[in-house]
Parts: C-alpha cells; sequence; structure tokens
C-alpha cells in the first residue's frame, strides 16, 4: 500500500527536478537478505515491519569501542544513500569513532526520492516512515554497542524536513538532530501544503509551531533533542525563512527565548546560539550567505588530526568553505571537545542507613554543557536510569537479599564523559535469602574462531536477582570486568591479543550476583594469529610491485608524486565526445579474513554539459562487479581533488578469504557536445588487509 500511495507524487517533494541536476547513480537493486555493499556502506535488508517501506545503509568503522554514538543521515531529494556520504558523515565516522545509517528512499514511495515529510502517515509516532528511520536505530542498538544517549540524526531538504520530523516524533531517541535547508515539523500535511512551506514559506507563532511539536509525543515529559539548523540565503528551492520560523519552533519547544545569547561569525557566517538558564546551548543557526540549496562543505579542510577531507562537491553539496558535517560533530559532542565530566552525589539514602520496602534512590548532578542522564547502580548492577532533573529511582529492597548492599550513581554528558559519585552503604531488612547462581554463556568470539588485534568479547548473563558483575578469562586468568552493553543482559570487553602467543588460547565468562552466588560459562577455543598485510602496492619506478596487474589502458606516471622522490602512481585517463569511454585498471588479490582496502587517489572529473557525467569508480569482481568506493559528476561543472585524498578502511567483508580482481575505473560519458568531458584519476599505496594491519605505518607523503 505504501508503495502504491505515493507512486503517484510524479512531481515530488521537494521537486528538485527542476535544479536541473544531471543524473545520479542508483544504488543496485537487492535480493532479499542479501547485503549489498557500496563503497563504505553496506544495506541491511531486514530490521523490522518496515512500514514506511525504506532501504537502510550502514557504515561501521573498524575497531569501535563499546557504548559508540550512531547518527542517522537523510539523503535530500534525487539523492541516494551513497550520494549523501559526500557529505563527510561516512569519513568522519573512523576518526571520531561513530557509527552512521543512511536510510534511503526509493521510487515506489515518491518519484524522485524524497522522503515524505508532508504526508501525515509518515510524520506520525509509530507510522510509515519515521517509524521505518526509527526501527533502523533499533536494529543497530540490537546488533552493536551504542549509547543510547548519543543518537542523532541529521539531513538535507526533504531529509531535512525529516530531521524536524525525527526529533519531534521520537524526542527519547534522539538527543540531537541538525537541519540542512529542512522546513519545520507539521508545515504541511498535504503535497500541495509542502509546496507552500517550501516558498515563500509558512509563518506561524512560535507557540503554535511548539504545539506541533508537543503534539506528536503527547504524553512525553522528558527533554527534547538539542537542534542546530543551516541555510543557505540564497535557497530559491526551500526559502531560507524556514530557518526562522525552525528556530521559533524548537526555542519553544525548550521553553527558551528567542534572543540569542551567542551572534558571531564562524567562517564568514552568522552563526546565533540559543541557551537555557544553566547556559546550555539547545538551538543554534547558521546563515550560509549567498549559498543556494545544499549541505555546506569544505573539501580543502582536513578533520583535525587526519589528512580526510570534508566531503566531495557534488549535486547539493556544496563547496562554501564551511564544513558543516565537522561544526555539526561539535554541537553533538562527538570530538569529544567538552572534555569536562559531570559532577553526581546521592542524596538519599543516606550511608549506614537500614531500608525497607520501596528505598527513594535520589541523586543531584551537574555539567558544564548539560547532564544526558544519571544512572543508578545497586551492587555494581544497573537498577535504573534518569534523563532529566530532579534524577531518582525507587528501588524496591524486598527483592534484595537482607544484608549489606552498595548504591552509586552515574552521571553522563553528551560528550560521553561520566563521573561516578561516592558509594553508599545501606543494610536491607525485610529482604529475602538468595540461594540462586547466576546463568552465563559466552557469546563472542564464537568457538574456533580466528582472531588478531582489538577483539570485543561478549558474554550473556542473567540472575534472578541481577547480575553485579561478569569478568572474562583467557587461560584461566582475569583479564578484565565486562561493561554493560544496550542489549539487556549482555557484557562486553575489548581484549587485546597483541600480548599472546600465535596458536590456541581458552576464554570464558564468570558471573556474580550480590548474594555472591557465581557461575561460569563453558570455554571457548579461539586461535590468535598476527595481524597480516594481505596486499601493498606503491607503484615503485619501475613499475608495480605485484605481478598480474592489467594496466593496458592506465599508464604509470611520475608526474604528481611531490614528496614520494623515486615512486610513481598510476594514472587513468579517459575523453569523451558523442561517446562513452572507460579506462580499467586491474588486478588479482587475495583477500584475508575481514579485509578492509586503502588507497590514495587525486581526480579530475569535468563535464561540459548538463547532460554529461564522469566518474571514477573502485570495483571488486567475485563473478559480479561490485562497486566498494566511486566519485560521480554530473552535469555542468567540475569535481577536482587538488591533494591526494587518502580513502581509508574500505569494509570488504563481503569478500573475506576469497581471491577477487580489484579494478580502478574511470568513465566519461558525452552524447551531445564536440567539448570534451574527461574523467581522470590517479591511485597510489593501495593496501589491503585486516583491521589493524597498518597500525603505526606512514603512508606515501602526499
Amino acid at each position: 500500500m505504501h508503495g502504491q500511495r505515493f507512486g503517484r507524487l510524479c512531481c515530488g517533494l521537494l521537486a528538485l527536478t527542476v535544479l536541473g541536476c544531471g543524473p545520479l547513480e542508483m544504488p543496485a537493486e537487492e535480493s532479499p537478505g542479501i547485503a549489498q555493499v557500496q563503497g563504505a556502506l553496506t544495506q541491511v535488508t531486514s530490521f523490522g515491519t518496515n512500514p514506511g517501506n525504506l532501504r537502510m545503509w550502514t557504515h561501521v568503522p573498524a575497531s569501535m569501542p563499546a557504548n559508540a554514538p550512531l547518527v542517522v543521515a537523510l539523503h535530500g531529494c534525487t539523492q541516494t544513500a551513497a550520494a549523501y556520504a559526500a557529505t563527510g558523515w561516512t569519513a568522519l565516522a573512523g576518526p571520531l569513532k561513530f557509527y552512521v545509517v543512511y536510510p534511503e528512499q526509493v521510487s515506489g514511495n515518491n518519484s524522485t526520492n524524497c522522503f515524505n515529510w508532508f504526508e501525515p502517515g509518515d510524520t506520525a509516532r509509530g507510522q510509515g516512515e519515521a517509524l521505518s528511520i526509527k526501527q533502523m536505530v533499533d536494529h543497530m542498538k540490537a546488533t552493536y554497542s551504542i549509547d543510547p544517549s548519543r543518537v542523532f540524526v541529521t539531513g538535507l531538504s526533504a531529509g531535512g524536513a525529516m530531521t524536524h520530523v525525527m526529533a519531534a516524533t521520537y524526542p527519547d531517541v534522539f538527543s540531537g538532530a541538525a537541519v540542512m535547508a529542512g522546513i519545520p515539523y507539521r508545515c504541511a500535511t498535504s503535497m500541495t501544503g509542502g509546496f507552500s512551506c517550501m516558498s515563500p514559506g509558512v509563518d506561524k507563532t512560535p507557540t503554535a509551531w511548539r504545539d506541533l511539536v508537543r503534539g506528536a509525543f503527547s504524553t512525553y515529559t522528558g527533554a527534547y533533542p538539542r537542534i542546530s539548523i543551516w541555510h543557505g540565503t540564497s535557497d530559491f528551492t526551500v526559502k531560507n525563512t524556514n530557518l526562522t520560523e525552525g528556530v521559533e519552533q524548537w526555542t519553544a519547544v525548550h521553553g527558551i527565548d528567542l534572543t540569542e545569547d551567542v551572534s558571531e561569525t564562524v567562517a564568514g557566517y552568522p552563526h546565533k546560539v540559543y541557551k537555557d538558564a544553566a547556559g546550555r546551548a539547545l538551538v543554534e543557526s547558521y546563515s550560509l550567505t549567498g549559498m543556494g540549496h545544499g549541505t555546506p562543505i569544505d573539501p580543502a579542510f582536513s578533520f583535525p588530526g587526519t589528512t580526510v577531507a570534508c566531503g566531495t562537491a557534488g549535486a547539493y553539496v556544496l563547496d562554501t568553505d564551511i564544513c558543516s558535517t565537522w561544526y555539526v560533530a561539535k554541537f553533538f559532542g562527538l570530538d569529544n571537545s567538552d572534555s569536562v565530566a559531570p559532577t553526581v552525589s546521592l542524596t538519599a539514602p543516606g550511608n549506614g542507613s537500614t531500608v525497607s520496602g520501596a528505598v527513594q534512590v535520589t541523586a543531584t548532578a551537574s555539567d558544564n554543557v548539560g547532564v544526558a542522564r544519571v544512572e543508578f547502580f545497586i551492587d555494581n548492577a544497573l537498577a535504573g536510569t534518569d534523563p532529566a532533573s530532579p534524577y531518582a529511582y525507587t528501588w524496591n529492597s524486598a527483592t534484595a537479599t537482607n544484608g549489606t548492599h552498595v548504591l552509586v550513581a552515574r552521571a553522563y554528558d553528551a560528550a560521553g564523559n561520566t563521573a561516578a559519585s561516592s558509594t553508599v552503604t545501606v543494610t536491607v531488612t525485610g529482604g529475602t535469602s538468595d540461594t540462586t547462581a547466576p546463568t552465563v554463556s559466552f557469546a563472542s568470539p564464537t568457538g574456533g574462531a580466528t582472531v588478531s588485534g582489538a577483539v570485543t568479547l561478549a558474554a550473556n548473563a542473567a540472575d534472578d536477582r541481577g547480575v553485579t558483575k561478569v569478568e572474562f578469562l583467557v587461560d584461566g586468568a582475569v583479564v578484565g570486568q565486562g561493561v554493560s552493553a544496550p542489549q539487556a543482559g549482555r557484557f562486553e570487553l575489548s581484549w587485546d591479543t597483541a600480548p599472546y602467543a600465535t596458536g590456541t588460547h581458552t576464554l570464558q565468562a564468570r558471573a556474580y550476583d550480590a548474594a555472591g552466588n557465581s557461575a561460569a560459562s563453558a570455554s571457548v577455543l579461539v586461535t590468535v594469529a598476527r595481524a597480516s598485510v594481505g596486499f601493498t602496492e606503491s607503484f615503485s619506478a619501475n613499475g608495480p610491485d605485484n605481478a598480474g596487474w592489467s594496466l593496458t589502458t592506465w599508464a604509470l606516471d611520475a608526474s604528481d608524486q611531490t614528496g614520494s622522490t623515486g615512486s610513481k602512481s598510476i594514472l587513468g585517463a579517459a575523453t569523451a565526445s558523442f561517446n562513452t569511454v572507460t579506462r580499467t585498471a586491474s588486478v588479482s588479490v587475495a583477500l584475508p579474513a575481514n579485509p578492509r582496502l586503502t588507497y590514495w587517489r587525486k581526480l579530475d572529473l569535468s563535464c561540459a554539459n548538463t547532460t554529461a557525467s564522469a566518474a571514477f569508480r573502485v570495483i571488486v569482481n567475485d563473478g559480479v562487479d561490485t562497486v566498494v568506493d566511486s566519485a560521480v559528476k554530473s552535469g555542468l561543472g567540475t569535481l577536482t581533488e587538488a591533494n591526494w585524498t587518502q580513502r581509508a578502511d574500505l569494509d570488504l567483508s563481503a569478500f573475506a578469504n576469497k581471491t577477487v580482481v580489484l579494478k580502478f575505473v574511470v568513465t566519461v560519458t558525452d552524447t551531445s557536445t564536440n567539448n570534451l568531458s574527461r574523467s581522470k584519476a590517479w591511485v597510489d599505496s593501495i593496501r589491503v588487509g585486516p583491521p589493524g594491519a597498518f597500525a603505526g605505518t606512514t603512508p606515501s607523503p602526499r
């Protein structure tokens, strides 16, 4: 029904076809239950009931820590998930260690691939596309160790409007939202109304805007997400009056006034910040002077501490000399620039007191930016969580064993800083005796696995009164205590295999309850192997370092090797006039377990007219070509990388332990002009191996 209901929207919202954008590369049709791979993105084909009929793409960086953040990034009309990754969220996820989900619209829902932000059935809690996106978050939480207090959403245009939707309908899921050229929540409830919202915009009072958000989840009494709003002053597709209305909506939702507390210039653009009485920045806006419709990036800017550029310019991804991805990440606290931990103390019950029945456990907490949540622990087991002051938890001590118990509170801020209170010891009377030991099973890695580098040990544990701790043992020796994961009853610990000898080792988990009962899991045998490099290629002065290269249409080149004396790269160049030209360089590579691809590139893609296209692709062929990385320029203009760019840790795990053909391909199509369009790429320093195989190595200087 979903596809039938929206298939009629041939104009689509936002109707960006009027902008004359060129053709964009569309994702391959998925096979049921089979994950597709595009560049650094992997498709998930089963993530809930998916009532909105959306696609789900993910990016999972290597060596992720426990309790990592998650960013949901929503593309604009005519875009795909892979196209929106060009804004830099995928590139930044590795250095800052957060997961990314890219929901993707399908043409059966909307002919121009816009999220249906104007349809009531897709913008209400528990329905349609909004629920599908929420189910993607649920899937990530069930699959990975994700901090539920650090889940964020951002998007452009129709995706920006849908960002407002997710912040309004699921404030209990998202801690922050960043809107690029979007439209306030419930501005429209029909396609016709949507065009009015786009231009000239709809003027409502702050109170009216607030009530629309509050009505989306009328029983909710908790905190709402922090909001960052970006808009070009020369945006004639979605008028920048929507920035003003968006600020009015969310300041009213947060109960703060419309007088900015900070008014400054950032990278040459006006920036305003609106804070609450405690000084917490809850709403901010950026007015991009002279910018049209799109997400602002700055390819000349490298994310701090890296050589990774902030995005790749393209359709609706605009080089404006300001990296919105970086500033939004800082606003979300993903950069960990907030290094100040909260303070927290338990206020009741008192230390040394005797308690029985229902006990009110209370705490006070403060932070320089804001407290995200306070957790209450009893005998080291998480008992309850409160996201808003006054922080409290009601403990039924009648279910606890008689005797001494230890209470502690732990506070978290949005940047992940945490602090624990002093412990409080109480004596329970009127409780019970506990002679039942916990149950515990080893979950990961599985028996017979081969591991290297940092490995996440995981176990599932349960107890009738609560598990107080889970220890992990390697060869019979305790290596650490597990951290409670978001999944109920799951405990995890990062184990560094480097100090252990190559060969077989025994893993085990042991669980404890408050009464001191304990139980051990069955042992699991794994093999520790050194992280070996599967394939390296730096193109020495005399040619490729590996045999088997097919370079018939690419050439060895030494003209652009500043800082790399005595070395070469490979250069692929194609020009077209009234035709399509493709140039391919390829080599056979034996992939190890859990392989990752890292390489350096420099691109010069140019289209001489609006119907031309130029592309660079990295393809893995395992009987079928699969694109694992790409850059595409469609329509008039150029996509040029002035400096060498490293593409790091591209996930090739779908081809683990296989011998494949690795291809580097440049293609250019120009069927309507004598003006030559071109596709040109340099490639160097190719490395394939498991995560961590290249730790401590120095890339070719550029």
